[in-house]
């Protein structure tokens, strides 16, 4: 049953990226309808894996990070409409993080969370904790579409290729700077709950481990380029790259840090 509900999630993600790719104009019931199934599957995955206890294994981070990133991004579209061209990035990258959860499932069993914590603090922290990953991975898959808007500019290829079912640049630049926004004021409350957990169980405000470590890099590298940015106007290549490398500590900081325990060790 678990496997048949995962394969089930996992194919769910399939139909509204390849409609994306085929049919890029085309954003009526048929695209809403596609996307509400790539959402559910997933989110549905989630819910009957998790039951009574919470799941602490790579696996589960993944499908809540697949999960929050589509509860993210389909009000997103329906809010700034140019958002809904960068399905065609979005879901061929969940997908292979689906698919990823899907292997580590296969290779790891399940952990539920035994240690007894705050239930209002904690699921606020996870709460707070998914919607900052969702929101810097939309920053980062539009910052990854910035960059090849910009490569079909110059070498004259805007209407051919993945680059032609994409936001326009400006279009792209300004999802970009609200995600980014959002991903920093979110990221900041994540800190904060995750140091009044930490309270809660060993009195100290902090503990240096990985995780806080570069959840606190991710903090100073997205908050340094949002007031950059608001101050002085940078946008370009260099903010994209910043945000990239922002998606990348921030996932070493959670994914990876649970991949390298779990696979690796």
């Amino acid at each position: 049953m678990s496997l048949l509900l995962n394969l089930s999630a996992l194919l769910a993600l399939l139909p509204v990226g390849l409609f994306s790719l085929r049919a890029p104009a085309r954003t009526g019931g048929l695209f809403w309808a596609l996307l509400a199934v790539a959402t559910a599957g997933p989110l549905l995955y989630v819910v009957i894996s998790l039951g009574a206890s919470w799941r602490s294994d790579l696996a589960m981070a993944l499908w809540l990070a697949v999960s929050a990133s589509l509860l993210v991004f389909l009000p997103l579209c329906l809010i700034r409409p140019a958002a809904r061209g960068l399905t065609a990035l979005l879901v061929p990258y969940l997908f292979l993080m689906a698919l990823g959860a899907t292997l580590a499932g296969a290779v790891e069993p399940a952990v539920a969370l035994s240690e007894h914590l705050p239930g209002g603090w904690f699921s606020a922290h996870i709460a707070i904790a998914l919607a900052t990953y969702a929101l810097l991975t939309l920053a980062a898959i539009t910052a990854l579409a910035i960059f090849l808007k910009e490569r079909a500019l110059k070498r004259k290829q805007m209407s051919s290729g993945i680059a032609a079912v994409l936001p326009s640049v400006a279009d792209c630049e300004r999802l970009q700077d609200q995600l980014l926004g959002g991903a920093v004021i979110v990221l900041f409350g994540g800190l904060a709950t995750g140091i009044a957990l930490q309270l809660y169980r060993s009195g100290h405000v902090l503990k240096f481990d990985h995780k806080t470590v570069l959840s606190v890099v991710t903090f100073l590298v997205l908050a340094g380029l949002w007031i950059v940015h608001s101050r002085f106007g940078m946008r370009g290549r260099t903010v994209s790259r910043l945000v990239l490398v922002a998606y990348l500590l921030l996932t070493l900081a959670y994914p990876g840090v649970k991949f390298v325990a779990e696979i690796l060790a």
